[in-house]
């Protein structure tokens, strides 16, 4: 049982002992510290939530201390996320809250929080709302000054026009290519919105997982050892594409027509050389992502730069820059037209346009772009483990080093000419990610594995 205060909400598995796990009494502070904290202007909060278990419990201990605070409620309801950050700007609201832990397992469940552009807050806002939290020094409206709430079910709609509306999607080129696609939705939102927006296309589908029980067929991150169901329904040849979307739908992994993994890190690197080819600008991802982007950035003229993990480190970069697109080598697409947010309807939509107008397969435009391999490990953490002075060490061993560069804006990630390797503390789970890349899928792991060594050999 865990509770996690970082950039990206409070997230925690339910049940067990208050200050130890998300409970409704946590759930009720945090919430609390989050109403003190937003600017107060219309005086409205959107929350949507994903379709977990515990989503009805922990969306009613929401909205009640949301009306406790005075605030109206607009409850949204079954909404992805980037659904709910696109309904805080439709509606003028003062922010939102998504109950959400995205790709976490189904005995989690968070509180993403979003300021009035319906984008996460600053690492600053967030420790602000963690600062209030724990002083607990609270203040509930009188009775006459309580809020409300009003339900709306229309943001799925709105939200599917609106990427419709995008001058990069060509619904009448995706129509025309009459696409046939395998969706895998986790048994989440994703089983809700995603058939709008292929009926909306043209788009003939089955869903896997479709149902929105909570109940997660399977591990719902969307890594190719997660998914053997659909490549193994995409196999049978009766499909163009294969599209798996995490609980929340903002991460989005496509596999190809042979049933094999298109893989996630080239969903954003796919998506932005369509985008690229149409509009000149520079490009924005984590450290943890592949160089592919870079590489494709600088074919069409434009300058790629690298952020902290954490979506509102990159959009701040992308802000920054002026980057036209941007995201996360986890399936994470980020398109500014849109909105700040990784969305995956945005992506599937575009990404349906570039392969309409390329008129060839899944797998050859997968082939069109600079082929690099990542190996993704991760080192389980116990209480004990200083993870600061773990990664001062590695730092520290290869700094010395002419061949490489180290980079410890975020953890510590040192590139080499043809390969790099990344360790840093997860912002979502008690774990070490350890990202590495090279030409092949063995020297990658290989390198990861090497740095995974040094890291144990330290806590001995």
């Amino acid at each position: 049982m865990t509770l996690i205060k970082s950039i990206s909400g409070i997230r925690g598995t339910i049940g067990g002992r208050t200050g130890d796990t998300l409970n409704p009494l946590d759930i009720v502070k945090f919430t609390t510290a989050y109403a003190t904290f937003i600017p107060r202007k219309t005086g409205r909060i959107v929350v949507g939530r994903d379709g977990r278990l515990s989503g009805h419990m922990v969306r009613d201990v929401v909205c009640g201390t949301l009306v406790g605070m005075g605030f109206d409620v607009l409850d949204i309801g079954y909404a992805s996320t980037p659904t709910t950050e696109l309904a805080v700007r439709m509606s003028g609201a003062d922010g939102g809250i998504i109950i959400t832990a995205s790709h976490n397992p189904r005995q989690w469940n968070a509180l993403k929080l979003l300021n009035s552009e319906g984008e996460f807050l600053t690492a600053a806002d967030g420790a602000e709302v963690l600062a209030i939290a724990e002083k607990e020094d609270f203040q509930y409206a009188e009775v006459d000054n309580l809020g409300h709430v009003t339900v709306d079910n229309s943001f799925d709609d709105r939200h599917v026009q609106s990427v419709l509306d995008l001058k990069l999607v060509d619904v009448e080129a995706i129509r025309k290519a009459d696409f046939k696609v395998c969706v895998d939705s986790i048994n989440s939102v994703g089983g809700l919105i995603l058939p709008k927006l292929l009926d909306r296309l043209g788009v003939s589908y089955k869903f896997l997982n479709g149902e929105v029980t909570g109940d997660f067929a399977h591990n719902p991150e969307p890594l190719e050892k997660n998914l053997q169901g659909i490549m193994d329904e995409m196999k049978t040849g009766q499909y163009d594409l294969g599209i798996v979307v995490d609980p929340d739908v903002d991460r989005l992994a496509f596999i190809c027509e042979d049933g094999k993994m298109f893989g996630e890190e080239y969903t954003l690197v796919s998506v932005a050389d369509y985008v690229l080819s149409q509009t000149v600008g520079n490009t924005v991802s984590n450290l943890s992502s592949t160089r592919a982007l870079r590489d494709v950035t600088e074919k069409h003229g434009g300058t790629y730069a690298a952020a902290a993990v954490g979506e509102v480190n990159v959009t701040t970069k992308m802000k920054e820059v002026n980057a036209v697109i941007g995201g996360e080598g986890n399936g994470g697409v980020i398109y500014p037209e849109s909105h700040y947010g990784r969305d995956a309807l945005v992506g599937i939509a575009l990404f349906l346009t570039s392969l309409a107008k390329k008129g060839c397969t899944v797998s050859d435009l997968r082939k069109t772009f600079p082929d690099y391999q990542i190996a993704k490990n991760r080192i389980d953490l116990t209480p004990e483990t200083d993870v600061d002075a773990i990664l001062v060490k590695v730092k520290e061993m290869f700094a010395k080093d002419s061949s490489a560069q180290v980079n410890d804006i975020d953890g510590v990630k040192i590139d080499f000419p043809d390969r790099w390797v990344h360790l840093r503390k997860s912002n979502t789970e008690p774990i070490i990610r350890v990202y590495s890349e090279a030409q092949t899928m063995q020297l990658a792991d290989e390198l990861g594995k090497k740095l995974m060594r040094v890291v144990y050999d330290m806590q001995k």
